[in-house]
């Protein structure tokens, strides 16, 4: 089976997590990017990455790199990949570009002479071409072109890993699953102790610390990838693999997972959700204000994500919220690792407590921060 390259891409500050991932599940680093690492493997090695990975945005499989000065020479050296190997000519095709590249002023142009190459070869290998459109949901091929260095790749993940398909009921500003993974990834959290997750929201944390601890790979909970719609998609092997997955998880946890909300139908809304990914059995909802989260007895880690005035909160409101914080980790939370994702250093500085460690993070365009506080 041919073996190539293999891009996975991240947010910016995840990938350290997203090569710890790689690394445990037996994959070699090549490079190290600010949103991504590169692997190598085949196109099944896709498949499980796609199933697998918590922290990924897209797993790009590649094809072809060459050189490429201009639109004309783009187009020769697209026309000379052996597509008829890897589409369906009776599918969907859908191209994706991201271009630095003088004298293009539109990525759309750069990607529809992508496309045009694409069909152009199917039509003459086969007599046929598949129908195209901006839509992710058959086989997408993503190009990169810079100064003068073009690289073709599969997108074996289509939609991007982030859309788990269980936040059916999102709320305002929620945090992305994939952030959400790295932020417990973070913790250290293993699934043996308490993970208590005030200011729930829609319960993304908690869920994605349930998926966790139990073992539950990601990618069960998708219906539709991009490798799917590849000629020579091995059907059997990937419902082998699902089912293997769902084989080695686990039922229960030895750790509680507490998630609440002063705000019930954040909490009826989160509950859903975890329904939804199967693991509200797991978890613990109820619906008060942070300071009245209970806190069991022993360790464990505590994770709240406030606002931060930036999308969400009036800043001299949360002045106030962030010192509460702070009095709610040292009067109710010892013994713990305490927890805050935030985007303002200066509400950060309210909480009144030492960050022992600071990871950072960005929420969409915003830079945050996650820091950790022990709780003597």
């Amino acid at each position: 089976m041919h073996t190539s390259s293999i891009l996975i891409t991240c947010a910016k500050g995840i990938s350290p997590f997203l090569k710890n991932e790689l690394v445990g599940r037996g994959f070699p680093i090549r490079s190290e990017k600010t949103a991504g690492v590169e692997t190598y493997g085949t196109l099944a090695d896709c498949m499980r990455l796609n199933l697998a990975l918590r922290t990924a945005h897209r797993v790009l499989f590649q094809l072809d790199a060459s050189f490429a000065k201009q639109a004309e020479d783009l187009y020769e050296r697209v026309a000379a990949v052996a597509w008829e190997d890897f589409v369906p000519e009776d599918g969907y095709l859908c191209v994706t570009a991201s271009v630095e590249q003088e004298g293009i002023r539109d990525v759309r142009y750069a990607a529809l002479k992508c496309k045009d190459a694409i069909v152009d070869r199917l039509r003459q290998k086969t007599g046929r071409r598949p129908d195209s459109g901006p839509e992710r949901r058959g086989t997408v091929v993503h190009l990169y072109w810079k100064d003068d260095r073009c690289v073709l790749y599969l997108d074996t993940s289509g939609e991007p890993l982030s859309r788990r398909g269980y936040r059916k009921i999102p709320l305002e500003a929620p945090m992305q699953e994939t952030l959400a993974a790295a932020v417990v990834f973070a913790t250290s959290w293993d699934g043996s102790s308490a993970f208590i997750n005030p200011m729930c929201g829609s319960g993304t944390l908690a869920i994605e610390a349930a998926l966790m601890g139990l073992g539950r790979e990601p990618g069960l909970l998708r219906s539709n990838f991009g490798f799917m719609h590849l000629k020579g998609f091995d059907e059997k092997a990937w419902k082998d693999m699902r089912d293997r997955a769902r084989t080695e998880s686990r039922k229960s946890l030895s750790g509680k997972i507490i998630a609440t909300d002063i705000n019930p139908i954040a909490v009826d809304a989160a509950r859903k959700n975890a329904a939804t990914a199967g693991v509200e059995h797991v978890i613990e909802f109820s619906a008060c204000s942070f300071e009245d989260t209970a806190v069991p007895e022993g360790a464990g880690v505590i994770v709240l994500n406030p606002e931060y005035g930036e999308r969400m909160g009036d800043r001299s409101e949360l002045e106030g919220v962030y010192k509460r914080i702070g009095d709610y980790f040292k009067k109710k939370c010892t013994g713990y690792t305490g927890y805050v994702f935030t985007g303002s250093p200066k509400l950060a500085k309210r909480v009144g407590l030492k960050p022992k460690q600071r990871w950072e993070f960005f929420n969409s365009n915003i830079q945050c921060r996650l820091l950790e506080y022990d709780l003597y």
